[in-house]
């Protein structure tokens, strides 16, 4: 029988969980809640990345309550036998469902305060949300009507512990970075450490430790060398992840689990937030970091399974802004009208740019950079899987129909 070695009970904050089983920060001195063998098949239960924090309703007051600080909340550290600093922790994902007491996922918009509309943030000012619910494999929303189609379920999060030297390093640069950014901008270029709502682990048992290390601990915001907040949608079931070693016991993280989720996750709270359960297998290559030349990332090799959309309406972007001046090579703004694009020609057939936005962010859409050689113009690739809508989304030359009315997601002024 596969033993489960961490439990989420939903019904409870993650701090309130025995054993403190949870963190949602990074640091050396976290220590392990558990020790796995190698080949070891084990499960691990995950919160959504906000602890339970958003409602299944159709209001979106609850957003303006929501507490980014306490993200992203992760199951462990699992320490795994016989891993030393400079080995290779190969992590294996075996299965991944959705927790049974949450089967549904939310996708948001913020208000500005709680960290906003994400990629499109500056056009994005308004809060709004919807729930999916979760039917098999399948995903549909009461607030973007239309639209069913299969969740590419991942953890946005799969990490190891830094050693103190990393740690220190990431401060640094994220500090220097922070710095260097002009008056009243510099907490939109970083989130450096944050002692509120931090959670340590078993460390929260002790005050004055917990105390020091929540000045120092690295928020679980951005992806880093131990992997982090990669959020990359293929990384599903059968995937297998070979993460750096920093510290004994590699100290493995996982949450920030995604039902689906399109590449970008463009509107920050982007992809269909859930929890979920994790099958795992942990191996440990030695000398790895070495043997490999592992040093600046993870890499991960993707599994065999994967929906099968087979035709994509496909957007191009330019770096070409909207008032027409011309960039050079800039794939981030040639991404951003290839999205702007795909919004525009959602909202022809009756969908608010809410919706759009919200459905580009949580469907599996596929993004590419399709050229950055032919100066100066980047072309960055979005494409919209057709077979996900019940109706045709593909022009003709009797032009769009409006096919969805009266639905929309709510934004309720606080």
């Amino acid at each position: 029988m596969v033993r489960t070695i961490i439990k989420a009970d939903l019904s409870k904050k993650p701090q309130e969980m025995p054993g403190h089983n949870f963190h949602n920060r990074y640091h050396p001195d976290i220590p392990a809640v558990v020790e796995v063998k190698q080949d070891e098949v084990f499960k691990v239960e995950c919160y959504d990345w906000s602890g339970g924090q958003c409602k299944n309703d159709d209001c979106v007051d609850d957003t303006y309550e929501w507490d980014l600080s306490i993200g992203h909340v992760l199951s462990g550290p699992i320490a795994v036998e016989g891993a030393e600093p400079g080995d290779i922790l190969e992590v294996e994902l075996l299965d991944i469902q959705a927790h049974p007491d949450m089967p549904w996922g939310f996708t948001a918009i913020l208000p500005e305060h709680r960290g906003g509309g994400g990629f499109l943030g500056d056009l994005f000012k308004k809060p709004a949300k919807a729930i999916w619910d979760f039917e098999g494999i399948y995903a549909k929303s009461r607030h973007i009507p239309g639209v069913r189609f299969v969740g590419v379920i991942h953890p946005g999060i799969v990490a190891t512990a830094p050693s103190r030297e990393l740690l220190d390093e990431w401060n640094r640069r994220e500090s220097e970075l922070v710095n260097s950014a002009p008056d009243g901008k510099g907490s939109s270029m970083a989130c450096l450490p944050l002692p509120h709502l931090a959670i340590l682990g078993k460390v929260d048992k002790d005050p004055a430790k917990a105390e020091k290390m929540q000045k120092e601990a690295a928020r679980t915001i951005p992806p880093r060398e131990n992997g982090g907040n990669a959020d990359i949608k293929n990384l599903s079931r059968g995937s297998r992840i070979w993460l750096p070693v920093y510290v004994k016991g590699a100290n493995l993280s996982l949450g920030d689990i995604h039902f689906c989720e399109g590449d970008g996750e463009i509107a920050l709270c982007g992809a269909i937030e859930t929890a979920g359960i994790i099958t795992v297998k942990t191996k440990v290559l030695k000398n790895g970091m070495s043997m490999y030349g592992l040093k600046r990332a993870p890499m991960f090799f993707p599994g065999p399974i994967d929906p099968y959309y087979s035709r994509y309406l496909t957007f191009e972007g330019l770096c070409v802004d909207e008032d027409g001046k011309q960039h050079f090579v800039d794939t981030t703004l040639a991404f951003r009208q290839a999205v702007l694009s795909a919004i525009e020609y959602l909202t022809k057939f009756g969908y608010t740019r809410e919706q759009a936005y919200l459905f580009l962010s949580a469907c599996p859409v596929e993004s590419h950079i399709a050229s950055i050689v032919d100066i100066p113009n980047a072309c960055v690739t979005l494409g919209i899987p057709t077979e996900v809508f019940d109706f045709n989304i593909l022009p003709n030359g009797d032009g769009p129909k409006v096919m969805v009315k009266g639905s929309h997601p709510p934004a309720v002024p606080k």
